[in-house]
């Protein structure tokens, strides 16, 4: 993945939104069990916490934001966390092989999308060699997770620089929501085998446990020609929770997770990557209108390419956060954070990052009001992070949202908001050869890429049918490039910040529920994005080692309860084509059966893109790999 890095720079859910209810939904967790006992307007009123970093109805939310909840998981048919986020209609994502992933949202998607943050439980899923996502080691058994939040738009006031296009948080369930023993397997074409064992329990009656273990088998994709892409993998992954409800108003946490596995490639030996976490959570609760909030996580992770790249990352961070309403009409969070990463490099001859070992320190500190002018009904909210970096120092993020309930069925939002990227390893310390003299060369004084966003967003339900649009621009400035040093000379050149760009567009989703046990969810996006050289830069690209995401896409869901405990899920989605990199259009369809004899057992079929034998989601014709065709048996025994 790493050479890609190298080339690239060289050639250049449930849609729950939306209700007017008094019935407030207040906790995260909620098991499949109780979701499928809820009223569509319960549903509907869902809390989130990405938003505003703290729980507050969907309806009232001024964002582009989706959830999938663990009952969509449950019925989707995914295997692994990518392909659930095919479920949140405003993201884009494509599979690139058998491990590979790009995930964006609106626009800037690559395979080192480097606009999108990515947090499970809080833990921040990002790597500082290019500021994206190792999807292959982002594994979490399925059956823990308890919703997915996916905000389309910028969420740097909150989250911090890399929030830039989108933010998706990952909310795993309470150790008291797991209890007992769950048992999960099953395997079939290209998902060769994967199985899942966890026991939850509890120590007395105010802490509780759990452990899982988690392996699984992938088969390899096709090349054009159909020949094996020889990518095969597996990994395995385990870890635990522990809530301890110290008393009414506090809580702990202590959670942790380990990983390994192999990842084959036509050439040379195995990718080996592994890693882990351990993370601590302290929160205290006086009141509704008042808490406090500490987390402390140690992340590493190991990636070992033979003779091409190797990589240990250690990762430290001190978050702290406070929430207050004060008076009638302000509601107060602010927080503070630290991280120091330690990254050490096995550079090769091909490529090199230098200097191979560096540590990286950031200080971050936000605030965020709400301010009631008529409460209720029209809500304000302004804020602003402030961030210290090793590379470009200071750095400010500052947005103003406005949320506006024009009736009971209706809500009005808007946002204008400052989001940076800030410099990435491969940006400043990237060498291509691995020893001079260097084709290609980081550029020294590369600095933050800066996105300026308005937004216009309008939901509306009313009975059976929820509806929503978002709307946005977003100027960006300074993007990355490629520059001649001595032109007309074509090497070396020095990575720069020689682009600017714009992305407009309109996210549109609907859900309508025919019957209490039929429902229809269907998204639309219709994208643009336009990069161009600014005047004095070298790059001839126009962005497309930047961007290459679709301009439009079309996705429905179906999910209907049958007699005699059958379950009937099916999802089509039509994807536009990738012009810069000739991926022709295509459309898939996914389904999945459930027969539940017993409402502790669940025995399913599920079949991935059955149109066709296989298709091509992404990648430039020379390096292309080919989605095949699947179909797998899964069992899932809860006693």
């Amino acid at each position: 993945m790493l050479l890609t890095l190298g080339l690239v720079c060289l050639a250049g859910t449930a849609f729950a939104q939306q209700p007017d209810s008094t019935t407030q939904l207040r906790d995260s967790s909620l098991s499949a069990e109780a979701l499928k006992k809820l009223s569509i307007e319960q549903l509907m009123n869902l809390q989130v916490t990405s938003v505003s970093k703290r729980p507050e109805q969907l309806s009232q939310t001024a964002s582009a934001i989706q959830v999938i909840t663990q009952q969509d998981i449950r019925r989707s048919g995914a295997s692994s966390l990518p392909e659930i986020l095919r479920l949140a209609t405003n993201l884009q994502v494509a599979q690139v092989d058998s491990r590979q992933w790009a995930i964006g949202a609106r626009g800037f998607n690559s395979t080192t999308a480097n606009k999108l943050l990515v947090l499970i439980d809080g833990r921040t899923a990002y790597t500082p060699l290019f500021s994206g996502v190792f999807w292959d080691v982002q594994e979490i058994p399925l059956a823990n997770i308890d919703r997915i939040e996916v905000i389309s738009g910028p969420g740097a006031t909150l989250w911090g620089a890399n929030a830039v296009n989108g933010v998706i948080n990952v909310i795993t369930k309470g150790a008291e929501e797991t209890q007992g023993l769950l048992l999960s397997g099953g395997g079939g074409i290209e998902q060769r085998g994967f199985g899942t064992v966890r026991y939850g329990g509890a120590l007395g009656s105010r802490v509780h446990y759990r452990i899982h273990g988690r392996g699984f088998g992938r088969d390899a994709t096709a090349l054009p020609s159909g020949q094996d892409a020889a990518d095969a993998w597996h990994l395995g992954q385990g870890g635990f929770r522990m809530d301890w409800d110290a008393s009414n108003v506090n809580r702990v946490t202590l959670q942790g997770d380990l990983y390994d596995g192999r990842i084959g490639q036509p050439s040379a030996g195995d990718i080996a990557v592994s890693g882990g976490n351990v993370m601590a959570k302290w929160s205290h609760t006086p009141s509704e209108g008042s808490s406090l909030a500490a987390q402390l996580y140690y992340d590493w992770t190991h990636r070992d390419i033979p003779g091409t790249f190797g990589e240990d990352l250690d990762t430290y961070d001190v978050d702290l956060q406070h929430h207050a309403r004060l008076g009638a009409r302000h509601d107060v969070v602010w927080g503070l954070g630290y991280r120091l990463i330690n990254d050490r490099v096995v550079n090769s001859s091909a490529f090199a990052f230098l200097p191979p070992h560096v540590a990286r320190q950031w200080f971050t500190g936000f605030v965020q009001d709400e301010i009631a002018l008529v409460p209720n009904r029209l809500h304000v909210a302004l804020g602003t992070k402030i961030e210290h970096n090793d590379y470009t120092g200071f750095e400010i993020q500052p947005s103003g949202r406005v949320n506006w309930r024009l009736g009971p069925s209706g809500t009005m939002w808007a946002a204008v908001s400052r989001a940076l990227r800030t410099p990435s390893r491969i940006d400043r310390e990237f060498f291509a050869p691995g020893q001079p003299p260097y084709l290609l060369a980081g550029g020294s004084g590369f600095h933050s890429e800066e996105e300026l966003a308005y937004e216009l967003g309008y939901r509306h339900q009313r009975g059976a049918l929820a509806l929503s649009l978002a709307t946005f621009y977003n100027r960006y400035c300074g993007l990355r490039s490629v520059e001649q040093v001595n032109p007309p000379a074509a090497f070396p050149i020095v990575i720069g910040n020689g682009q600017d760009g714009e992305c407009f567009g309109a996210e549109g989703t609907a859900e309508y529920w025919l019957t209490s046990r039929w429902r229809l969810r269907a998204g639309y996006t219709e994208l643009r994005v336009h990069i161009w050289p600014n005047p004095g830069s070298t790059d001839t690209s126009r962005g497309a080692a930047e961007s290459q995401a679709p301009d439009r896409q079309f996705l429905l869901k179906s999910s209907v309860d049958l007699p005699a405990h059958l379950r009937l899920d099916a999802g089509f989605r039509a994807i536009d084509d990738i012009t810069n990199q000739r991926v022709p259009a295509y459309a898939e369809l996914n389904a999945k059966l459930t027969w539940q004899p017993t409402p502790k057992l669940d025995l399913s079929l599920v079949g991935q893109n059955l149109l066709h034998r296989r298709h091509a989601e992404f990648g430039a014709p020379a390096v292309r790999r080919e989605i095949e065709r699947g179909a797998y048996g899964a069992v899932e025994w809860r006693f």
